[in-house]
């Protein structure tokens, strides 16, 4: 089955590089990012992104693949999906750290720090 899905979530060019910096790892050569939608954080709902080995077919969406082609390199399961859809994932340094920031339209309000939203 192909989960494959044509720019549901947007990477720009650094994001792709730093996913591909991380998984280019020998320890993480099974491995793929996986986003997630949770509940908590300041704002409501919170993004977790973590490293995972297994697909769900059914409810996982393949965002970008491993730039070896070896499989899944960006991963989120269907119901996160809809609280993220038509997103930018980029990758930004400063001062404070570095993270991937999620530039989400469908947040009606988040957090200082990036990593919690809210929507109506």
């Amino acid at each position: 089955m192909d989960t494959s899905v044509e720019a549901p979530i947007r990477l720009t060019e650094r994001a792709r590089q730093r996913l591909s910096f991380i998984l280019s790892q020998p320890e993480l050569a099974a491995k793929f990012v996986r986003i997630a939608i949770q509940g908590g954080g300041c704002s409501g709902f919170s993004y977790d992104f973590s490293l995972d080995d297994a697909l769900d077919g059914q409810e996982d969406v393949v965002i970008s693949q491993r730039t070896d082609g070896t499989g899944a390199g960006l991963v989120i399961d269907s119901m996160s999906m809809i609280y993220v859809a038509g997103s930018e994932i980029d990758w930004v340094e400063s001062p404070g750290g570095a993270m991937f920031n999620i530039e989400n339209p469908n947040a009606t309000a988040s957090c200082g720090c990036g990593t919690s939203f809210a929507i109506d």
